[in-house]
């Protein structure tokens, strides 16, 4: 799962360039969510709420998803969510600052218990990493853009002490389906928040601490992070600083990885009687 060029004699057989078909599998993605909400608000007379939200974020390290993993410059990413109180989809598309294609995550996700204060939602997807690769062509050294791609589900749990501080675990299991690199990744965490935390004004500050437990392929460690978000009442743009820190791991990465990021967040709700 390495972000990195690797160097190949031979790979062109194996590994197409795949933008546009990842491009086309979004665009059916959704076409094929957008049509069903159709249909559905065809044949009733009222509907419930849907809604469109998403975060768009630019950072100068791009962080993973597991956040041992890295993509080493600057980045920039589009997490959506579309959907109501049960099912969302929610596609998240990273780039780097280049324009280049990092990591397509297409997420469906069901709450499967959802009350005042404990929820249980679960959810699946493909996601296609790309890396630039070195190939032989002629004779000639080219650099060649491929796709890795993986399947993976997860569960997620939380629960709500009070208004300013909640807990939960988030377990993802990905396995490579055409992949450079490592094929089955196992993905534990503990997760916290505090939030609502009091500055000056109408100044929050937020705190998500995480200690995770991660697997790839033989190799396993312990990580722990934490991303403080200071916020302004309803203004739309937030200030990020991130950290991930490894305890004691096999796992090939960095021992400190850190980002600092802007994020702007935006969220509609629309519906039709």
């Amino acid at each position: 799962m390495s972000t990195n060029s690797i160097p190949s004699e031979s790979i062109g057989s194996r590994f197409k360039p795949s933008v546009p078909k990842c491009a086309s599998l979004i665009l059916i993605f959704v076409s094929l969510i957008f049509n069903s909400y159709t249909f559905a608000q065809e044949n009733t007379v009222e509907q419930p709420n849907r809604q469109i939200s998403g975060v768009i974020t630019a950072t100068n390290n791009g962080v993973s998803i597991i956040p041992s993993f890295t993509l080493g410059r600057p980045a920039v990413f589009f997490d959506l969510s579309m959907g109501g109180e049960r099912f969302s989809f929610d596609p998240m598309l990273r780039f780097g600052m280049d324009g280049k294609p990092w990591n397509f995550v297409l997420w469906g996700r069901y709450k499967v218990i959802k009350d005042s204060r404990f929820t249980l939602t679960i959810g699946g997807h493909p996601a296609f990493l790309f890396q630039e690769v070195d190939i032989m062509v002629d004779g000639k050294p080219h650099k060649m853009m491929v796709s890795n791609r993986y399947l993976a589900g997860e569960a997620v749990t939380n629960y709500e002490f009070s208004e300013k501080f909640s807990m939960g675990l988030y377990y993802l299991r990905g396995t490579g389906v055409q992949v450079l690199g490592a094929r089955n990744t196992d993905f534990l965490a503990l997760n916290s928040q505090i939030s609502n935390l009091q500055l000056v004004k109408d100044f929050k500050l937020r705190i998500n601490p995480q200690l995770f437990f991660l697997k790839v392929d033989e190799n396993s460690g312990f990580y722990v992070n934490s991303a403080l978000t200071l916020s302004k009442g309803d203004f739309p743009v937030e200030f990020q600083g991130f950290f991930n820190q490894k305890i004691r791991s096999e796992v090939a990465g960095d021992d400190l990885v850190w980002n600092m990021s802007l994020l702007y967040k935006f969220s509609n709700t629309f519906s039709k009687k």
